[in-house]
């Protein structure tokens, strides 16, 4: 299984983050292209916490071989341009941690380039494949 945690950050600022975490978490279970493959958890991690976030902020995404990192990627993005406020999403894969904001959400090269970049992260106990 490949871990990949993501940080949502808030959207409006009487946001705490949650009701949008449980939103992504809803859309990826009920993707079709992920369905079985991927599980997913809202989590806290003292070790993300400094430069993902802090608190209840993060899923947590456990991928399984039947998923490429690519699948994940596209349904997070998909799930930020449905929203009204589209908030940033930083991705992180080992020591690979890449942000989603508006600009790269449009660009299909610099979505290639972060699904190459997290498909190829090495992450410790998965030796970098996806």
């Amino acid at each position: 299984m490949t871990e990949v945690l993501v940080h949502v950050e808030r959207a409006e600022r009487h946001d705490d983050g949650a009701d949008t975490l449980r939103s992504l978490l809803r859309w990826v279970q009920e993707d079709e292209t992920l369905t079985g493959d991927v599980r997913a958890r809202i989590t806290a991690g003292e070790a993300v916490a400094e430069t993902m976030g802090s608190g209840f902020e993060l899923l947590q995404f456990a991928v399984g071989n039947g998923i490429s990192v690519a699948a994940l990627v596209l349904s997070v993005v998909q799930w930020r341009t449905s929203l009204r406020r589209s908030p940033d999403v930083t991705l992180r894969r080992g020591t690979t941690e890449v942000r989603i904001d508006g600009e790269l959400a449009r660009d299909p090269e610099g979505l290639r380039r972060v699904v190459e970049a997290l498909d190829h992260s090495e992450a410790p106990g998965d030796g970098g494949a996806a």
